[in-house]
């Protein structure tokens, strides 16, 4: 039996890809490589394709039978949150039409075991500091609503044929297990500012005038190996006897930690001058979310072990090897 990735060669996926293969287990990768890197699954079974496109469905179906898949980890999906607001109805098109066609293969083909990568902006601007999976779910950009019509799309599917799935609702992921997984696109914060540090620029804080002791969002910073950890510990969980008492977690610190103080770390570890440019707030952007991480903790028994300088020192080692 086998393990299907969507989106295995991206940088969350190649951290689970790796762990899996390290226990033993054959891993099948499912990428359209628009912000992956083909090397780091050089050595597995690769299908390229869009999810979202109209043949999917078939060629899961095929690579499925082929593979001996009996699980799946999805995290194949588009997944910023201003291109989301300027470009809506292509999100929908490919978070929900790909995930759509994934569950499709999966009935099909009789896999009941799904992990999805979905995400704290479920929660949009909750009305509570932390934030638990019983807080009402108000996402506030077309980004954070696919994620939340994917959890709706599985539980649907547990009723209809009794697919076993786990929704991961992450927070800020960040830092890399090796110098070989950093993250390989400036989609994110910490590489962010390092892409404005490798130009010589100052990096960018979008709006200081939220509600937050320094006036910059606040967010909850996970390291990419616990995130990895995670995946693992939830997709043993659905293949056991005794499946999970919930299907969504959070997987965070519980801790949160101001842009500016991102930033401002950045300088400690790499000895840059990192004096911010502020610019105007992007669009849909909540000024805080931190995660209550107790019910993963309870359930699966899992829980964080690298704090803010840990993620970045590792991301920066990791910069400075790919660059």
């Amino acid at each position: 039996m086998s393990v299907l990735v969507a989106g295995g060669a991206g940088y969350i996926g190649a951290h689970v890809v790796k762990l899996l293969v390290d226990r033993g287990e054959k891993v099948v990768i499912v990428d359209d490589f628009s912000t992956s890197k083909r090397e780091r699954v050089a050595d597995l079974p690769v299908l390229e394709m869009d999810l979202a496109t109209g043949n999917a469905e078939e060629r899961l179906v095929e690579l499925m039978h082929t593979q001996h898949v009996d699980a799946v980890i999805h995290f194949a999906a588009r997944k910023q949150v201003g291109e989301s607001v300027a470009k809506p109805a292509w999100y929908y098109q490919q978070n929900v039409g790909g995930l759509a066609n994934m569950l499709a293969a999966m009935q099909r083909c009789e896999v009941k075991n799904l992990i999805f990568s979905s995400s704290a902006s479920v929660y949009g601007i909750p009305d509570v500091a932390v934030v638990d999976e019983e807080e009402t779910c108000r996402p506030i950009n077309p980004y954070g609503e696919t994620k939340l019509i994917g959890e709706w799309m599985m539980a649907d599917c547990e009723r209809a044929w009794q697919l076993r799935w786990a929704g991961l609702r992450y927070f800020n992921v960040a830092g890399a297990g090796s110098e070989q997984l950093g993250d390989p696109a400036v989609l994110n914060l910490i590489p962010m500012v390092f892409e404005k540090l490798q130009e010589g620029a100052a990096p960018q804080i979008f709006g200081d005038d939220y509600p937050t002791p320094d006036g910059t969002c606040i967010r909850d910073y996970i390291h990419v190996s616990d995130l990895a950890e995670a995946h693992i510990t939830a997709l043993d969980a659905l293949r056991s006897d005794h499946q999970p008492a919930h299907r969504i977690y959070n997987v965070g610190t519980g801790t949160g930690a101001s842009v500016k103080e991102v930033i401002d770390t950045i300088g400690e570890v790499t000895g840059r001058d990192t004096t911010p440019e502020i610019c105007e707030r992007r669009p849909g952007d909540p000024p805080q979310l931190i995660a209550s991480p107790k019910r993963i903790e309870t359930d699966l028994n899992w829980q964080a072990r690298y704090n803010l300088r840990d993620m970045v020192a590792s991301a920066w080692k990791a910069w400075q090897a790919q660059h």
